[in-house]
């Protein structure tokens, strides 16, 4: 970034990229908007480098909330998420309500919630199912959580039946968790096998053991978030050997970012993708295909 300015390097690239691909835009399933105060204080954890972060992380698209939207809008992003989750008991409902006011005046937002292993959960989330949610976010790593807790057996059916899918964080980059890795995830989708459930940044560092759940869930998929990156592959490069899986999934992988919290300019992640030379079809499917059919954008 320009200090002062607000240029990211390679802003100017990205709508050259997907109009090269004939897509109508760009479908991120994996952004961050938050209440004001809550994404202050994730900006400073990231600042800090604190224990969940493991290493100097500057943060790209550091703008008030207008810019923000202004940004993806004008990289021709035609629908993104507003990624809340708690970490601590009493805060996803509180979250859950800022995000659905937040839907209501942004249009191109699929309205996204959270919910945490706590009394009161299943009816919460009953409640954002009924009121349009679209998305849930699931942050196993910050959370601390064990995604197969049974007091969360029924708010994973419920999302099973409704079919709405949940963006989980559950591999153990950037740091281990408690129940990051796929064991936990893996007992979860044994019980609820039609969970739409979205494996964050391909579940890096353990791409291997997420491609392998994918492959024996037809309703798993996985979002490109960070992983690809030169930021990603100097600590957990995707193994090059499972390039053709990637492939064959292709209909299952989702164009995620970030944004606003990535370390580098919005077009690298794309640049990224494209580099792994797996054709344009198979771009045009993550960037904005396979997300627009999941959504029904």
């Amino acid at each position: 970034m320009v200090e002062g300015s607000g240029v990211v390097e390679g802003d100017g690239r990205v709508e050259e990229f997907w109009r090269e691909l004939g897509l109508p835009g760009l479908i991120d399933v994996h952004t961050h908007f938050m209440p004001e105060r809550v994404l202050e204080k994730v900006w400073a954890y990231f600042d800090a480098a604190g224990p969940l972060v493991g290493r100097a992380w500057p943060i790209a698209y550091r703008f008030e909330e207008d810019e923000r939207l202004a940004r993806l809008r004008g990289f021709g992003v035609r629908a993104f998420t507003s990624m809340v989750y708690p970490h601590k008991p009493g805060m996803a409902q509180w979250l859950n309500g800022w995000a659905a006011d937040f839907a209501s005046r942004t249009p191109d937002c699929l309205r996204t919630a959270t919910f945490f292993p706590e009394d009161g959960a299943e009816a919460y989330v009953r409640a954002e199912l009924a009121g349009g949610a679209r998305v849930f976010k699931a942050h196993v790593q910050v959370g601390g959580y064990d995604p197969a807790d049974v007091v969360l057996d029924p708010v994973w059916g419920l999302l099973a039946e409704a079919g709405v899918p949940v963006v989980t964080h559950c591999g153990s980059g950037p740091v281990p968790g408690k129940h990051t890795g796929p064991e936990p995830i893996g007992r979860l989708m044994a019980r609820h096998p039609r969970l739409r459930l979205i494996i964050a940044h391909m579940g890096t560092p353990e791409c291997t053991d997420f491609l392998d759940l994918a492959e024996r869930y037809p309703a798993v998929h996985l979002d490109t978030t960070m992983s690809f990156t030169d930021f990603s592959e100097r600590i957990a490069p995707f193994p090059r050997a499972e390039l053709p899986r990637l492939l064959d999934l292709g209909d299952r992988v989702l164009f995620g970012s970030d944004f606003p919290n990535i370390p580098y300019g919005y077009a690298h992640a794309l640049e990224a993708l494209a580099r792994l030379e797996l054709g344009e079809e198979w771009l045009r499917g993550v960037c904005y295909g396979n997300a627009a059919r999941l959504f029904g954008v």
